[in-house]
């Protein structure tokens, strides 16, 4: 053990008209959702992964795989919740948490006070500890064509030294 991890995460998923949009945790309203195995919430994937990577835990797929299928259509908090358990049993607690949601749709910026504060709680930090950002890619590649949203994590953790 050391004072300090940082893991970083990455997910893609591609627009399905028949699901709801899920972000963080929360079902943002209008438009189509995302495809997937589970209830394909790319901004947890990729913070549950980021989480795995820091503590050298494996990865989402490694853990929860789609080929599984008591995963159809799960809640993307359960892979989350599993990951910070890891965390806190390696003696580690979330220091920050910076996300980078990368689409042209939705527009974020009216849900993202919402998200982080989601986000936050689901870390169990302060939402001061977290960042939600967009961007968008210009046009180009899946995500500029509107195909669908990616998202990239980074965490910082640090060694749990409260005496419980």
């Amino acid at each position: 053990m050391g004072g300090y991890r940082i893991g970083q995460g990455f997910d893609v998923h591609g627009f399905r008209a028949d699901r709801p949009l899920m972000l963080c945790g929360l079902e943002l309203p209008g438009g189509a959702g995302l495809g997937g195995h589970s209830d394909a919430d790319v901004a947890l994937h990729s913070v549950t992964d980021a989480l795995l990577g820091a503590v050298a835990a494996g990865d989402l797929g490694e853990r929860f795989p789609s080929s599984d299928p008591q995963w159809s259509g799960a809640d993307s908090r359960v892979f989350l919740r599993f990951a910070l358990d890891l965390v806190h049993r390696a003696g580690y607690r979330v220091a920050n948490c910076d996300l980078t949601i990368i689409g042209e749709r939705p527009r974020i910026a009216p849900h993202r006070d919402a998200l982080r504060r989601s986000l936050a709680e689901l870390l169990a930090v302060d939402p001061t500890a977290v960042s939600v950002k967009a961007t968008t890619t210009d046009g180009l590649g899946f995500v500029g064509r509107r195909e669908g949203v990616g998202a990239l994590a980074v965490v910082l953790l640090e060694e749990d030294v409260r005496d419980d």
